[in-house]
């Protein structure tokens, strides 16, 4: 799902009581994190829940990288959920192009989720910005 899709996905669901439950189901539907990737290395620092992201690169030409992620708050495992609809299984590049901010303003969760989850989610940008970065920068050296 693309950013226009989960924005009308939002449209249609009207109120934010519908769009909470729907970030809760989506975070529901993740695969769950094998339990050795809970671990201090894939642990995200700034959130007030307990975050791991994971990231794996993938074969293809170009490669992809798709991330898996687990959280023990179900609102953040959704939004990690929303995150990974916009950047698993797409190139470093087009990670590093994506404006997620834009999509989170977007979908108006700039003023439906509280500052430290707002934080946090920030904060899981970044990691995965940052894993995007070390493969483009590992390729090009």
């Amino acid at each position: 799902m693309n950013i226009d899709e989960l924005a009308d996905t939002f449209e249609l669901l009207g109120d934010w009581e519908e769009r909470y439950r729907f970030i809760i189901d989506l975070g529901r539907k993740l695969p769950p994190l094998p339990e050795a990737e809970h671990n201090e290395a894939n642990k995200v620092r700034g959130c007030m829940s307990q975050v791991w992201l994971h990231s794996q690169v993938t074969a293809d030409s170009p490669p992809r990288l798709v991330f898996q992620g687990d959280s023990d708050s179900h609102l953040v495992k959704g939004l990690i959920a929303l995150l990974f609809q916009l950047c698993s299984n797409k190139t470093p590049q087009e990670i590093l192009a994506t404006d997620i901010a834009s999509a989170f303003t977007r979908l108006g969760l700039e003023n439906h989720i509280t500052m430290n989850r707002r934080n946090g989610f920030y904060a899981m940008v970044e990691r995965i910005r940052a894993l995007a970065a070390a493969q483009v920068h590992g390729r090009s050296s």
